[in-house]
């Protein structure tokens, strides 16, 4: 075994140190202090270390992802996938090995005990990785080839093909991936990614193709109006502009680099932030107005990023264009005038910007209603007339077109007519002092000066097109933005051992609860008290709007009651924190606000387990099944649990998609389960059977039915 290895590795008792230590070295703490991660797992297989990182987590403030590879990739993901924490099963008490960036040749390097970076090989690593899923097939192996009497020179090789040939389909895990939390202040994220480095460079190579162009112009143009074009000043000339193209090669390539670890930076957040929305903003927004959000993210991705790079490549050649034509023959009147320039295009860019604010509006209204009229199309079908069908759509069409029309218009008056008419301007400012009989020299900087503000006029009023188109889509992207940044406090989560081990004390406690909906002065729930031990079996009937469905949500921690105390192990919401609580309390809800993925049916059912899943849960998810009287219609589909379903597979019935929502709920193996009218589509027998399923798994169980 590898020396270096055994002066990297950390006790797995040490594990929390560990885990704080790397996630310090990497940049990914906010500030020095105490250690936050106190407990230790309760078991060394998977699924109690990832629990445990899942808790730790939380209490660090960053994200950690349990990662497994095919036994043939665990070395391809050893060498990338640093910063992890990689747990090593081959020795008693195991070890812990933690990977930092910079993989070089067949060796990673690895954060030790005393905080030192050691160089470990690659193929000890993986040895040690994998020796314990490979102990049981390597014992059968070694003993056929005892049996078969390979000889020791052949033994090796064959060893390792008989091992490649069994675990060739075997996932090896124990690795857990370390990143920053999606919800990081973007400045932080930023320098994960290493942006500043790139925006640098980006900008140092884009200047030094000013200088070098600058000073490529100012020979040849000297020589050529003096008369003294020499070969020296020809040879200075094409030196000066070869040496922009791999300058130009290295800025293209630093700025396209930027651009996209920015976009993924941002969409991380943004996919973070739609996850952290308030269920019910969700609700109330409806699909076609999140599609707009989707359709504007994309909007801000491209306009930030192109108009950002544009305009950092174009401020500083205003400024030399300035300087420039303040030196040349028109002095500071001609650099006053370019200024002056400058200002009526922020004036017309501003008016574009108005222009744009319309249009934007309108493409989002009309992207609203066209996902709703597609969501009713059935509906519009059979109750409306079809001579009115498009009326609205022409009105919506015709508003849209004319905001295009003077979008347009706004658009090529600063791209193109601006920066042409100013080389006009400026050419014609020129004039008297080539009158007055100025130098060659001073006339040639005063029209370098013309040409370079003309293009840098030009790069400008194009980033601030992108800008400006950034900033208006903003508004609609914000909500998700700013929600990634409410990451919840996880101090709970180590806590509510405390409560779960009180033998007879209620898992969940509701008192005089009171709910009402934003904006409204009634309330929808007024005064429920419910409490709940292990075992129950709970039947909440009434009529329709009386509040059951909203009592549901709010046991399952989908709403926040408006007043009133709700307690899980004796903790609230807030303490026991969101996810945490709906890890405890799963809810099937109602047939209209729940959904069918257009997936695998085995991805259906297990959204609320890891993926991929393993053969543990394919077997159990399908077990359930069979339980809720789903087996004839696996049977009936060509690829079982693989079958494509959702509106591009299989179509369901009311009652498969009623049960397949049940089943769901029920694989996540929740102390307290909430099914909001799951058995009104079917018949008394189904009924029979999956209500028998749901009392043999839940261990409490909330109904929710009419009369």
């Amino acid at each position: 075994m590898s020396a270096a290895l055994d002066a990297a590795c950390w006790p797995f008792a040490r594990i929390a140190e560990a885990l704080e230590a790397l996630a310090g070295r990497e940049g990914m703490l906010p500030a020095e202090g105490t250690r936050r991660v106190e407990a230790s797992p309760s078991g060394i297989d998977d699924a109690s270390v990832t629990a445990w990182m899942d808790t730790a987590a939380e209490r660090l403030g960053i994200d950690i992802e349990a990662v497994d590879a095919t036994w043939p990739e665990v070395e391809f993901l050893l060498r990338r996938a640093a910063p992890a924490v990689v747990l090593l099963r081959d020795r008693d008490p195991p070890r812990c090995a933690l990977l930092l960036g910079g993989a070089i040749g067949g060796r990673v390097r690895a954060l030790g005990p005393d905080l030192r970076p050691y160089a470990v090989e690659v193929s000890a690593l993986r040895a040690a990785l994998c020796a314990f899923d490979e102990a049981p097939a390597r014992a059968t192996v070694r003993a056929l080839l005892d049996s078969a009497g390979v000889r020791p020179a052949r033994r090796a090789r064959a060893e390792a093909a008989m091992l490649a040939q069994r675990l060739g389909a075997h996932r090896v895990g124990g690795c857990w991936l370390l990143r920053l939390d999606p919800g990081a202040p973007m400045a932080a994220q930023l320098r994960w990614v290493g942006a500043q480095r790139r925006l640098r460079r980006m900008l140092l190579s884009q200047l030094a193709v000013y200088a070098l162009g600058g000073a490529g112009w100012y020979v040849l143009s000297r020589g050529a109006l003096q008369g003294t074009l020499e070969r020296a000043w020809l040879l200075g000339w094409g030196l000066a502009l070869v040496s922009t193209i791999p300058l130009q090669l290295v800025s293209s390539w630093q700025g396209s680099a930027l651009a996209v670890e920015v976009g993924a930076v941002f969409k991380s957040r943004l996919l973070a932030g739609v996850g952290r929305l308030d269920p019910e903003v969700v609700r109330r927004e409806g699909s076609g107005a999140l599609l707009g959000r989707v359709i504007e993210s994309s909007a801000v991705e491209a306009g930030a990023l192109s108009g950002a790079v544009a305009s950092m490549a174009a401020v500083p050649s205003v400024f030399i264009a300035l300087w420039v034509l303040a030196s040349g023959p028109g002095g500071a009147a001609h650099a006053a005038l370019y200024a002056a320039w400058l200002a009526l295009g922020a004036a017309l860019t501003l008016d574009y910007g108005r222009a744009r604010s319309r249009w934007t509006a309108s493409r989002v209204s009309m992207t609203n209603d066209l996902v709703e009229r597609m969501r009713g199309h059935r509906t519009r079908a059979a109750q409306e007339s079809p001579a009115h069908w498009h009326d609205d759509e022409d009105r919506d069409v015709s508003r849209y077109l004319d905001a295009s029309a003077r979008l347009d218009r706004a658009q090529a008056v600063i791209t193109t007519l601006l920066p042409s008419t100013w080389t006009l301007l400026g050419v014609v400012a020129l004039t008297p002092s080539i009158a007055s009989g100025a130098s060659g020299s001073s006339i040639a900087l005063g029209v370098g000066g013309v040409l370079l503000g003309g293009a840098a006029l030009r790069g400008v009023t194009h980033g601030l097109v992108g800008l400006l188109s950034a900033a208006i889509a903003w508004r609609g992207v914000a909500p998700m933005f700013h929600a990634a940044a409410t990451r919840e406090a996880a101090s709970a989560s180590v806590r509510m051992g405390a409560g779960e081990a009180t033998t007879g004390a209620p898992v969940l406690e509701a008192l005089d609860l009171v709910f009402r909906h934003e904006g409204r002065v009634e309330p929808v729930l007024r005064g429920a008290t419910l409490s709940l031990r292990r075992g129950d079996r709970v039947l909440l009937e009434g009529a329709s709007g009386g509040g059951k469905s909203t009592l549901g949500a709010l046991l399952a921690g989908l709403r926040v009651p408006s007043s009133g105390l709700l307690l899980l192990h004796g903790l609230d919401l807030r303490s026991v924190g969101a996810s945490a609580w709906r890890r405890r309390v799963v809810t099937a809800p109602q047939f209209h606000e729940n959904h069918v993925m257009t997936a695998t049916l085995a991805f259906n059912l297990l959204l609320g387990r890891p993926w991929p899943p393993s053969g543990s849960d394919l077997a159990e998810a399908e077990a359930v099944c069979e339980e809720l009287g789903l087996g004839p219609l696996l049977a009936r589909m060509p690829a079982g649990m693989q079958q494509m379903v959702g509106e591009g597979g299989w179509r369901l019935s009311h009652g498969e998609q009623s049960r397949l929502y049940m089943a769901r709920a029920l694989l996540q193996g929740a102390e307290v389960t909430v099914l909001d009218e799951s058995f009104a589509a079917l018949d008394p027998e189904t009924l029979r059977a999956a209500l028998g399923c749901a009392l043999r798994r839940c261990p409490t169980l909330v109904v929710i039915a009419h009369p």
